[in-house]
């Protein structure tokens, strides 16, 4: 007898599920069982991800669904499809974000700062929102996950506006674990480290090798996959006693302080620079060059 996946049954929801950890989180969700809605603005890496997965049988379980994650009607269409054409909703991943604003604080324009936080924290509130009352008034409680970072955790992971947001989110999982745990609604943060997308390595994957080397003392380098299995463990009944928890997942980085933006060649030229990056959006950078 074959065994049954740990999401056999369920359906969840995964913003950014086009790329990178989002992606990797669709697939391993997909096989554990799981029916799954995949959000992303990037239409053509979410038309390639259904491609993908229909040649390898997951064409019945799997709808993308374009969506501005920092836009409650795109959030609300999320759920309302969720029901509508799944019947139920039981984990929520708000793993959407964007690299945002970075440059010097002294330059950080207010619109940049703003859209960071537009993209970073306000979609997890939103996520949260929308998630919780299909979830309660399915009266069978569940799951919500949010994407935070170790920049959360101090102030050497990350550009200020990025890390302020995460920060927030943070926060966010563990004031609303208290409030939907009445209703057996779990919430949930995961801390990535260094994690090797896209979005982390800019397409210069030797470069983003040599400098976290410097910092990381995990050996092996971290993989959307990583996240992938802490977001099973956290949407799977294995963690039903868990919530209001930041799952770190970083190789050891905060343990040995995560003082990225000291050591990254990259974060460096940042601080001759001031804009608001995309990630994997699809939308292209906006930046302006620094006087010296």
């Amino acid at each position: 007898m074959s065994r049954a996946g740990a999401l056999e049954g369920r359906v969840a929801i995964i913003t950014g599920g086009a790329s990178g950890m989002g992606r990797a989180s669709v697939e391993r969700f997909l096989a554990e069982g799981a029916s799954v809605i995949a959000a992303d603005l990037n239409e053509a890496k979410g038309a390639e991800l259904v491609a993908e997965r229909a040649r390898r049988g997951d064409a019945k379980r799997l709808r993308f669904v374009r969506a501005d994650v920092a836009e409650e009607r795109d959030v609300a269409a999320l759920v309302e499809t969720a029901l509508a054409e799944l019947g139920r909703l039981d984990v929520m991943f708000n793993n959407a974000g964007v690299g945002g604003a970075f440059g010097p604080i002294t330059e950080t324009e207010v619109s940049a700062w703003d859209e960071t936080f537009a993209i970073d924290t306000r979609s997890v509130f939103l996520g949260i929102k929308h998630a919780a009352r299909a979830m309660i008034a399915g009266g069978r409680g569940g799951s919500i996950i949010n994407t935070a970072s170790v920049a959360a955790l101090s102030g050497g992971g990350g550009a200020q506006a990025y890390s302020a947001a995460k920060a927030a989110v943070a926060s966010l999982t563990q004031s609303t674990a208290l409030e939907l745990a009445p209703h057996r609604i779990r919430v949930n943060a995961i801390c990535p480290g260094a994690i090797y997308t896209p979005l982390m390595h800019g397409g210069n994957e030797a470069a983003a090798d040599q400098w976290v080397k410097t910092v990381q003392p995990w050996p092996d380098r971290g993989e959307p996959e990583h996240i992938a299995g802490a977001a099973l463990f956290l949407a799977s009944d294995d963690s039903v006693f868990v919530s209001g928890h930041l799952l770190v997942v970083d190789g050891g980085l905060t343990a040995a302080g995560p003082r990225l933006v000291d050591h990254s060649p990259g974060f460096r030229k940042l601080r001759t620079l001031s804009g608001i990056a995309y990630g994997t959006t699809g939308k292209k950078p906006r930046y302006r060059k620094l006087e010296s």
